[in-house]
């Protein structure tokens, strides 16, 4: 890696399963930065809402009082020999959080504009001094405008839909049904490229990743090639 790189803000964003979770952590952990999985705080607010009945049928919310209950709500990551965990007071959520329960509701979720404020606080005050790799779907354009270096991933849907259900399926240990996990993404893209408030957008100054069938070797070598290009001293 390269020598004297100043400390940087990487900013990761790109639709859902694009594997931008699995990529900011080999970067983070290249760089010797702090990784933030800024869609773990999403899910743990959707957790949080699932389990205080804050969701009624057809993904109906009780917008009010899960904004209200949000001033009391403490999600926070601990460094752990998994990596980071996400935790909501002194219970570990990580694995429930990576369910298709939380799946179905998270985008809904996500587009509350109190919900959002909320996580972006929290994202803000842990990039206050730099050397952070974060992904989610907003993070170069909303959340890190700033940020030194900007991705956005992509990947074929038939793609993503076998990565997720592998995933979920190492986490719950239950079989997943790979059509409905299509279908879950294909929505989730739709909310998710039309939400009123900071939709997923390719920012003007990023750069795309298509790892349609790139090995995560094969993504590392292309981040060092970006950083080269950008800070390499001519």
């Amino acid at each position: 890696m390269l020598k004297n790189l100043p400390d940087i803000i990487i900013a990761i964003d790109g639709y859902s399963s694009t594997g931008k979770s699995t990529f900011a952590k080999l970067i983070a952990k290249e760089l010797s930065y702090l990784y933030l999985d800024s869609g773990a705080l999403y899910r743990a607010i959707t957790l949080h809402a699932i389990e205080n009945n804050m969701i009624a049928a057809r993904n109906v919310i009780d917008t009010e009082r899960l904004t209200a209950s949000l001033k009391d709500l403490d999600i926070h990551f601990v460094m752990t020999e998994k990596g980071p965990q996400t935790y909501m007071g002194e219970r570990c959520v990580e694995k429930k959080i990576r369910t298709m329960k939380v799946a179905a509701k998270v985008s809904p979720i996500s587009t509350l504009p109190g919900v959002r404020a909320y996580v972006n606080e929290k994202l803000r005050e842990e990039g206050k001094n730099k050397r952070i790799v974060m992904d989610g779907r907003d993070i170069g354009t909303s959340v890190f405008p700033q940020a030194e270096i900007k991705i956005f991933m992509t990947a074929d849907v038939q793609v993503r839909a076998k990565r997720r259900a592998a995933e979920m399926e190492k986490s719950s240990k239950e079989p997943v049904d790979l059509a409905t996990v299509i279908e879950n993404l294909t929505n989730r893209d739709y909310i998710d490229s039309h939400r009123e408030i900071s939709p997923l957008t390719q920012a003007s100054d990023a750069i795309v990743l298509d790892n349609s069938y790139m090995s995560l070797e094969d993504q590392m070598e292309w981040f060092r090639n970006l950083l080269k290009e950008k800070f390499l001293t001519k």
